[in-house]
C-alpha cells in the first residue's frame, strides 16, 4: 500500500477520554495522546490514527562559553533573549550551544600560548 499522507483529511481529532477513544485508551493506556480520524479525498474510506508517546526524557543542552564581539548589540540582545548569562571573571558568555551557532558567535577555547 502507498502512504501518501496528503491524499487523506483530517476530520476529528480526539483527546484521550472522549467517546471514539475508551477501546484505544485501555489498549495504548496513558501512551495515548490522541486519536485522529481520517478520510481519503473522495470521502470512500475513514482511517482511524493514533498519537502514542514511546519516550518522555529530559533535554540535556549543550553549554558553552562564546564571545559577542564589541558593538553586537543585536546579536548580545539575542543571547540575552535567549537565556545567556555574562561572566565577567572569564569574560565570556555562557549560553545554550544551539544559541551560539544561531548566532553565529566564537566558542573556541583560548589556547594555552601566551
Amino acid at each position: 500500500m502507498t502512504r501518501r499522507d496528503d491524499a487523506w483529511l483530517v476530520v476529528k481529532t480526539l483527546q484521550p477520554g472522549q467517546a471514539g477513544t475508551l477501546k484505544l485508551q485501555r489498549h495504548y493506556g496513558a501512551a495515548l495522546v490522541c486519536v485522529r480520524y481520517r478520510e481519503d479525498v473522495h470521502g470512500q474510506t475513514r482511517r482511524v490514527t493514533v498519537e502514542l508517546v514511546i519516550e518522555d526524557k529530559p533535554i540535556r543542552h549543550r553549554v558553552v562559553w562564546a564571545t559577542i564581539p564589541m558593538g553586537g548589540v543585536q546579536q548580545r540582545a539575542k543571547a540575552i533573549a535567549q537565556g545567556a548569562v555574562w561572566h565577567p571573571q572569564e569574560k565570556k558568555w555562557r549560553m545554550k550551544a544551539r544559541t551560539a551557532k544561531l548566532l553565529d558567535l566564537d566558542t573556541s577555547k583560548p589556547s594555552k600560548n601566551p
